[in-house]
């Protein structure tokens, strides 16, 4: 199999991370264990497919590969692709040494720039004498996607791992798009028994056929027929709680907006419930003989 995350996941070099999440999405349904039950080489595929993806959705992991520093797996590649070790050496992370008798001597200083060129100057795993400390694991990200009403109403969701885990997530009802869960621990293990990383969720909300959002509002154009609208009365309208009847006052028209208050987002903490607001749409409907005749009966000046 391919060990370049852009073959992996069908993309060029210069692929944006939409064009990137949707490529991992298209994959890792085609790939995915329930929908390939008994198949180890789409089970392998559906692993390799995650890895490539976290490795591209994470800007500063890409950038890294991108430039030879680390392979798929976020494992060094040795020294920078393109500058060699002379590139360190002679300049402001290189080696500073000095000859004491026959060999070299290397101070704490100088195994922190040895490290620090992998990573940052000051993270290397080394402390004072010269052993090693613990260090704390590095963070993972994943993207999750749910539905409209799940981000309104909140619920608990799974996001398989790379690796075939999986990881249960709690939506908060009203998370917004684009935002970012943190499950503590979750992430790579730490070293010489340093606490794990975390694991980063960004949430992807699924548009809705009828609702839109609007801050803590919601949003529905909804159709009400053409004696309803002239002489009023009930209908059935959505919410994101279920259905309700919504009073419709006598001659409405298309774009008039009725409120439902409360029928938005939930309350949370100091915020209160946000309204359903409904713009209503009149349609014909079936046009029966007596409105017909009555429309071809109307003066040719009268006031329609």
């Amino acid at each position: 199999m391919s060990k370049d995350p852009y073959k992996i996941l069908g993309v060029s070099k210069t692929a944006s991370q939409d064009e990137i999440r949707k490529a991992y999405r298209n994959l890792a349904k085609k790939h995915h264990p329930d929908l390939n039950p008994g198949d180890k080489n789409a089970e392998e595929q559906f692993k390799l497919i995650g890895i490539a993806n976290e490795l591209l959705s994470d800007p500063e992991k890409r950038a890294r590969y991108d430039r030879g520093e680390i392979d798929i797996n976020g494992q060094e590649q040795g020294f920078a692709r393109g500058g060699g070790y002379r590139h360190y050496a002679d300049g402001n992370q290189g080696f500073r040494y000095s000859h004491a008798g026959n060999g070299a001597q290397f101070s704490e200083e100088d195994l922190q720039d040895i490290f620090g060129m992998f990573g940052g100057a000051g993270r290397g795993p080394f402390q004072q004498g010269g052993g090693f400390r613990a260090q704390r694991g590095q963070d993972r990200r994943y993207n999750l996607d749910i539905d409209f009403l799940e981000a309104v109403n909140g619920t608990k969701s799974r996001v398989t791992l790379p690796n075939g885990g999986m990881l249960d997530v709690s939506i908060p009802a009203g998370i917004e798009d684009g935002k970012v869960l943190r499950l503590r621990g979750k992430g790579e293990p730490g070293f010489q028994n340093g606490p794990a990383g975390d694991a980063l969720i960004t949430i992807h909300i699924r548009p809705h056929p009828h609702f839109k959002r609007e801050g803590r509002n919601i949003r529905l154009n909804w159709p009400v027929d053409l004696k309803t609208a002239v002489l009023g009365g009930k209908i059935t309208v959505p919410t994101p709680k279920g259905d309700v009847a919504l009073n419709i006052p006598a001659h409405s028209d298309t774009g008039n907006v009725l409120r439902l208050r409360g029928r938005g987002l939930p309350a949370k903490g100091q915020d209160e419930a946000g309204d359903l607001y409904v713009t209503l749409q009149v349609t014909i409907g079936k046009v029966d003989k007596a409105l017909e005749d009555f429309f071809k009966n109307l003066p040719a000046n009268s006031d329609k």
